[in-house]
């Protein structure tokens, strides 16, 4: 079992490692009133990848190809529309259903599943996203990490400190350190960390709703979006604490805010020119259709068209368990007849259970009302494996690739199911199905599990130690892959290319073990296991 290192400790020790902070050295920079001038691009980019490591870590991230993909989506099509389009984003879901979402360094965006779901359309989390991208774009968040150098805080510490807080204080029903308490003080302190002042938060309000404009989504989805939030306060029950979201802990809502939100998004429809286009493909408005160059100069603009599938998807994957989902849908269905979207969730909910019978009954008239919807083909071809006919659901994914090679959730969803033969040829379909994902995916957690297990029962241990190796340091325990790394190296049958990677992953992963080891804080699961890596 894996022992999990102390949260406070951990996050100074990572403070150190990324060259903020050290046990021996307190003198701060002269940082000034520019933004930037303490942490590179680089750096910001690694404290949200150790961000993103530590959430994994702790269990809280959800990972799903499909819900990833369609939040990148939306999420790249907000972001690409900024005036800061070279800024690299990651958005992420987290798993806790109460109503948040926050920005840290580095362009990570995280989501509250909770905030999916009680959102009506696309457009309103599509509001959400654009508020958060502009704390980033307007360097809210990197301001506030210089501030808190002012102050001779600890960046990491005084960022996620809230997690420290939650534990001590509760902040769920149980008493425990839960999900929901973590998660709910990380993002309150992320963004207090911000200093979010009422003209912070009105400039992300104002950008925000440039850029939903700019991406093609309703500029009001943004006060509709408020307007809801308050229409949950209303419907809680209990103390002002735990009627309050803890989206609006952060991010304080009034009716004037509303009001201007609505205002702006008014003014800028009736000036707002949409981009001429050439019948849906881009090009030069300038040439007629015939004379268009080929393929589409444009980013995707506007509603993705997922979004209802996705909150199905996300309703099912974020329930405690798959009968609990179940049980909501059937709820749901003594009110109104589910509609598509919901029969999906309820058969994936099926599926998850082990009835993939009744997964299969619900979802073959879906998939042929729906024919060109990837959710509803991954979870009948998932649903037929697992009913036995595996024939049929082999057919359905070969012809799904065939038309998408690199499509990510469709690779992963039959990589996973071919895995779950356990036989040779199977491993070495899932390894060929795989591979045209890694030259872009590297730093891809599901992808490297999904991968390690297929190289497995391949019979290629080697690809499967390093793609483990690699597994764990995502999921923020850097020391077991690297004594996994070691392990591995000490085989007599690695080529001379196997080697220098591996020699390359441990010489880069080190210098974040040694910095741990210095703070005193290692991985209690690795014990000494390290050599002469645990000074």
């Amino acid at each position: 079992m894996t022992v999990r290192l102390p949260t406070a400790a951990l996050l100074f020790a990572l403070t150190a490692s990324i060259g903020l902070a050290s046990a021996q050295e307190r003198s701060l920079p002269d940082i000034g009133s520019s933004a930037g001038s303490v942490l590179s691009p680089a750096k910001q980019a690694e404290y949200g990848a150790m961000v993103l490591a530590q959430l994994r870590h702790e269990g809280y991230v959800l990972d799903d190809p499909l819900l990833d993909g369609w939040l990148s989506d939306v999420g790249q099509r907000l972001a690409s529309a900024s005036d800061r389009p070279q800024q690299a984003f990651t958005f992420f879901l987290l798993r806790d259903r109460q109503i948040n979402a926050f920005a840290t360094l580095g362009g990570y965006v995280a989501v509250n599943s909770g905030l999916v779901l009680a959102a009506a359309r696309e457009d309103e989390l599509a509001g959400v996203l654009a508020h958060e991208i502009s704390h980033v774009t307007q360097q809210h968040v990197l301001r506030g990490a210089e501030k808190a150098q002012r102050e001779s805080l600890p960046i990491l510490l005084a960022t996620l400190g809230a997690i420290v807080a939650a534990q001590k204080a509760g902040g769920t029903s149980s008493g425990d350190a839960s999900s929901a308490a973590l998660i709910t003080g990380m993002g309150l302190l992320q963004q207090r960390q911000i200093d979010y002042t009422r003209d912070n938060e009105a400039e992300a309000d104002r950008i925000g709703i440039r850029l939903l404009a700019n991406a093609g989504y309703d500029p009001e989805a943004m006060a509709d979006f408020f307007q809801t939030l308050q229409g949950v306060v209303r419907l809680n029950q209990g103390d002002e604490r735990s009627a309050l979201p803890p989206y609006l802990q952060t991010h304080p809502l009034t009716l004037a805010r509303i009001s201007e939100a609505r205002q702006r998004a008014e003014k800028l429809e009736a000036a707002h020119l949409p981009l001429p286009t050439t019948g849906g493909s881009g090009g030069n408005p300038l040439l007629p259709a015939n004379l268009q160059p080929a393929g589409d100069l444009h980013p995707a603009r506007g509603d993705t068209g997922d979004f209802p599938w996705a909150k199905e998807r996300l309703r099912v994957l974020s329930a405690p368990t798959p009968a609990q989902a179940i049980r909501e849908y059937r709820q749901m269905q003594s009110r109104q007849a589910l509609n598509d979207p919901q029969r999906y969730g309820l058969a994936l909910a099926q599926l998850l259970a082990g009835d993939s019978g009744a997964a299969l009954q619900e979802l073959t008239p879906l998939a042929l009302a729906h024919p060109g919807n990837l959710w509803l083909q991954i979870a009948t071809g998932q649903a037929e494996a697992r009913s036995g006919r595996i024939a049929e659901a082999d057919r359905r994914f070969e012809a799904l690739l065939a038309r998408r090679p690199t499509q990510r959730a469709l690779a992963l969803s039959y990589a996973r199911l071919l895995t779950e033969r356990g036989t040779r040829e199977a491993g070495q379909r899932a390894v060929a199905v795989l591979r045209p994902l890694l030259a872009t995916s590297n730093a891809d957690l599901p992808l490297q599990q999904i991968y390690a297990r297929a190289n497995e029962i391949a019979g290629d241990p080697v690809r499967a130690g390093e793609a483990w190796a690699e597994a764990a340091y995502l999921s923020g325990r850097p020391e077991q892959a690297l004594v996994q790394l070691n392990n591995l190296k000490k085989r007599d049958d690695l080529d001379y290319y196997a080697r220098a990677r591996i020699d390359a992953r441990i010489a880069a992963i080190t210098p974040t073990v040694l910095e741990l080891r210095r703070q005193g804080i290692h991985d209690e699961a690795v014990g000494g296991r390290l050599g002469l890596y645990a000074r």
